[in-house]
């Protein structure tokens, strides 16, 4: 019987580990770094005395200066335990967000989201091979999709908080609560992270990159950048389409974005578990339904229920990749796991770019607000055919290594 019960405890260690709380709440502390300045952009660009669109530039600013954290400080901190590289990352995270509250210009407030921004890429790729380590491998989906649903909980419920806090007690209070989500995210490391947690000894930074030029792990960046393109870019102007086209009032557009956020919280943790059970299919069904969802959102906005509907979809199905497409990378990097998951984060980060860009693009050629959900449809469908490509090829690929297993001197 005791031997019955150590085992049953030990199930239960692996299947969650509180760990994953604190790398929640570390991805809540980011997602409102990113994104709680949006509603706040009329605020700081009349305080910093700029125009609005220099103030959105600490939006794009922010975006690229992920891509660049996510291979030069990710590898930079790859030869470190786990634990230690997270406080690191969360220590770029505070120096940023102070600067950004106290900024008394433009330039210092940029320097503060670049700073900030240096811990995204990192936090994330490392966090989300950590997580993997500390339940049972068949969660490890599930356990990176805890460590997401930070992000998720940030935009359903943060952003919305962060920018109501900064129209009441001025925009600079917002970063100061982040801060204070920072130090939480801190101690939450410090105390549930173990510092015992395995970790490969990390290859040299060229031999880590060497990874990326594998065809499976450049599919599943692809895949990545046309997914969640095709998502934000049109989700990114849905003020517009909804006031403009479906008729809803100011005052709706912030129900119906959490609306979007509940789908996206929703996907994730669906997400996580299909992941678990199978982990290509579970890529390819989702990343059909995206296409169909955006589809669906184009053609029915005008319709206030339509809109709605679809909107909850975008949602679901865009963001119920994202686990498997953080597991798949790793799958196929797993002798440089760290930067390869970093690099998709990139790619998110990549993707969102992208996707903005050519729905604007779009809308200033005369195409019309809904514009940004027909390119965002066509880069999912794009994204859809990478993703079975990649399927094929690597079962093609699986099937190669049992046949020669099997010849006369193989392993078999």
């Amino acid at each position: 019987m005791p031997e019955t019960v150590t085992q049953t405890q030990q199930h239960v260690e692996r299947t969650f580990h509180p760990g994953l709380l604190a790398l929640s709440a570390g991805g809540f502390g980011i997602g409102l770094t990113e994104f709680v300045i949006s509603g706040l952009l009329s605020d700081v660009a009349a305080d910093l005395e700029v125009s609005i669109p220099a103030a959105g530039y600490l939006i794009s600013g922010y975006a690229l200066a992920v891509v660049v954290g996510a291979f030069a400080v990710t590898a930079a901190l790859s030869r470190r335990p786990p634990k230690t590289a997270l406080i690191i990352l969360l220590g770029f995270f505070m120096v940023g967000n102070v600067l950004s509250a106290w900024a008394p210009s433009y330039p210092v407030i940029m320097a503060g989201r670049i700073i900030a921004a240096l811990c995204h890429g990192g936090f994330f790729g490392i966090g989300a091979v950590l997580a993997g380590t500390l339940v049972s491998p068949r969660r490890q989906a599930s356990a990176v999709a805890v460590m997401f649903g930070g992000l998720t909980v940030a935009n359903v419920l943060g952003v919305p908080f962060g920018t109501f806090i900064g129209q009441q007690a001025g925009w600079r209070a917002a970063f100061w609560v982040i801060c204070a989500v920072g130090v939480l995210a801190v101690v939450g490391v410090m105390i549930l992270i173990p510092r015992s947690t395995t970790h490969t000894a990390a290859l040299p930074l060229r031999d880590q990159l060497a990874v990326l030029r594998r065809s499976q792990v450049i599919l599943s960046l692809l895949f990545t950048v046309l997914v969640f393109g095709g998502l934000i870019g049109a989700f990114s102007y849905v003020e517009p389409l909804l006031t403009r086209v479906t008729g809803f009032s100011s005052a709706a557009v912030p129900l119906l974005q959490v609306l979007f956020g509940v789908g996206l919280v929703l996907g994730n943790i669906v997400g996580g578990r299909a992941a678990d059970r199978n982990l290509d299919r579970s890529l390819i069904i989702f990343a059909t339904l995206l296409p169909i969802s955006l589809l669906g959102y184009a053609l029915t906005a005008s319709s206030m229920i339509g809109v709605a509907f679809f909107l909850l979809c975008m949602g679901f199905v865009g963001f119920a990749t994202t686990p498997a497409l953080q597991t798949r990378v790793v799958r196929f990097a797993a002798d440089a796991p760290t930067i390869a998951s970093a690099a998709n984060i990139a790619a998110f980060n990549l993707g969102n770019a992208i996707g903005i860009m050519i729905g604007g693009a779009g809308i200033a050629a005369g195409f019309g607000w809904t514009a940004p959900a027909w390119s965002g449809m066509i880069m999912a469908t794009i994204g859809m055919v990478v993703v079975i490509i990649a399927g094929r090829t690597s079962l093609a690929g699986r099937d190669r290594t049992a046949a020669s297993a099997h010849q006369p001197g193989g392993s078999g």
